[in-house]
């Protein structure tokens, strides 16, 4: 299963939100700030925040709604079905 990544900055008002959603689902994720890793935000092409990566690949710019969310996950075999 690929890993999915938030890339946000620090100062990011919906990354608290999208953190507690994804703990809720029960879906690992990691957290990474543009500050500390601009080259994976710029290789990814990052120009908002928060932003989802899946593996390699940038699948969600910004606050994504609890049911785009989910299908978001769904879509990349990171929800499991209930």
């Amino acid at each position: 299963m690929e890993q999915l990544t938030i890339l946000a900055t620090r100062q990011c008002s919906h990354r608290p939100n999208l953190e507690r959603e994804l703990r809720d689902l029960g879906v690992p994720y990691r957290t990474v700030f543009v500050e500390d890793e601009p080259e994976l935000a710029r290789r990814l092409g990052v120009r908002g925040s928060p932003c989802i990566a899946v593996g390699d690949r940038l699948v969600c710019y910004g606050q994504p709604t609890e049911g785009e969310l989910r299908s978001l996950l769904q879509r990349h075999g990171l929800l499991k079905e209930s």
